[in-house]
């Protein structure tokens, strides 16, 4: 009886094949995407819980899993955002960019004046329900992302024109980054790089992208000179450090814009910022290899930040520069696929799409991994898929979703997945201009 009963349950079982089938029938896209995601998301998990254990220990009286619990929390919910919006038939994102593009505005206006202040920069507002806090400029980004791509793609015949096709490409980008910039100013240059480059992807005329650069670079050097001035002014003789005029602190972040550029170009090793210290130490415990190995980090009871901004360190530290290149190796292996989805999608909304949200992806990981090895100025900016799961790793599991949707749909369009949906182009009523062929564009 037991053993016809079991054999009965296990037959009923799916098998492994089987399994797989009903997964890749389930999860359409780019499977090395697929992978890399999964590869990141169990790194993250992996690297999240070794940062925090002392802090856990520390801040909930020995429970050290309190941090881990939260980090598999968000990874479960991200991998299914992913999986929604990979569902979603791209077009949709086209009908609807301009409305999150007009709601974002009005998003991060509020976000100035009435968001959370941390460190004289207003960058979070906080959900009354649910009580989450979100940072509004990672809605913008998106927004803005979806709305540029879709602004391209139906300005290709008119784009080198200054009048109809440059200025109504810039605006956007000018608006959201204007309003990111005084909370933000590194997230604001990160998005309009990105944005530049998008545009230099879609054609539109070098001269106009130059020029662009250079009104873009004004308040670089205006912070850049100041840093210079005040530096020479206000040095001690006696103390050779670099200070930050008085008179800056009423100006809001540009104090501490300045002063992190004085940190950066003057400080001798006794003045190096605090946190820029501690990762230079983790780095070099880690040495060239193996690192100290999984959970065994020393820095991370010292280093500020250690499970977001500064994770990098504490990957290296723990796995050595063989992970820390890992790291960057996943990067480009996901900016490689998004590429490809680009030159295969038939549609320039989709394609344009895709590769502007693998650049502010790709874009912010170098900038986190830049300041980790102190090659830029300390910079709040999180690496993402690895850094500790809160309103960034959401947003980017939005994006990833996105870029994901497009290759499910050039996956139809080839003949390798059965269609579930049909694929339309996206129209306007208001705008009879219709998306041309990415071979247009790229041409």
């Amino acid at each position: 009886m037991f053993n016809e009963a079991t054999d009965k349950l296990f037959s009923q079982m799916p098998s492994i094949s089987g399994m797989k089938e009903h997964l890749d029938q389930r999860t359409r896209g780019d499977k090395y995407i697929w992978g890399l995601v999964i590869v990141l998301s169990l790194i993250s998990i992996l690297v999240v819980y070794s940062a925090t254990g002392s802090l856990a220990y520390k801040m909930y009286r020995g429970n050290t899993s309190v941090y881990l619990f939260k980090q598999v929390v968000f990874t479960l919910v991200g991998l299914v955002v992913i999986f929604g919006l990979h569902r979603v038939n791209y077009t949709m994102f086209s009908r609807i960019a301009t409305i999150l593009f007009a709601l974002s505005i009005p998003l991060l206006i509020y976000t100035l004046f009435f968001g959370a202040k941390i460190n004289d920069g207003s960058r979070w507002i906080k959900l009354p329900i649910i009580n989450l806090t979100i940072q509004s400029s990672d809605v913008a980004k998106l927004a803005l992302f979806m709305y540029l791509s879709k602004v391209l793609s139906k300005k290709q015949e008119v784009i080198k024109d200054f009048k109809k096709g440059f200025l109504p490409v810039i605006w956007p980008v000018f608006v959201i980054c204007a309003l990111i910039m005084p909370a933000n100013l590194s997230n604001a240059l990160l998005t309009g790089a990105t944005s530049l480059l998008l545009m230099f992807i879609g054609r539109v005329s070098l001269k106009h992208i130059g020029l662009t650069i250079m009104v873009a670079m004004i308040p670089v050097v205006i912070i850049i000179s100041v840093a210079m001035a005040t530096h020479k002014a206000g040095v001690s003789a006696a103390e050779g450090k670099p200070e930050v005029a008085e008179k800056m602190k009423g100006f809001g972040r540009f104090g501490t814009w300045v002063s992190r550029v004085q940190d950066f170009m003057y400080a001798g090793d006794k003045e190096v910022p605090y946190q820029v210290q501690q990762a230079k130490i983790a780095i070099a415990n880690g040495g060239i290899f193996f690192g100290l190995g999984p959970g065994n980090s020393r820095q991370r009871n010292f280093l500020p930040q250690a499970y977001n901004d500064f994770i990098y360190s504490i990957i290296i530290e723990e796995y050595g520069l063989i992970g820390g290149a890992f790291i960057i190796f996943i990067y480009l292996v996901f900016l490689f696929r998004c590429i490809r989805i680009f030159r295969k999608c038939p549609y320039a909304f989709g394609a344009f799409l895709a590769l502007g949200l693998s650049f502010t992806l790709i874009i912010q990981a170098i900038a986190n991994m830049a300041v980790n090895v102190n090659i830029v100025p300390v910079t709040g900016v999180t690496l993402p898929l690895v850094s500790m799961g809160g309103s960034s790793f959401i947003f980017t599991c939005c994006s990833i979703g996105l870029i994901l949707s497009v290759a499910r749909n050039v996956e139809q369009l080839e003949g390798k997945a059965p269609t579930e949906t049909e694929i339309e182009i996206p129209t306007d009523n208001t705008d009879n201009e219709k998306e041309n062929n990415v071979t247009g564009v790229i041409a």
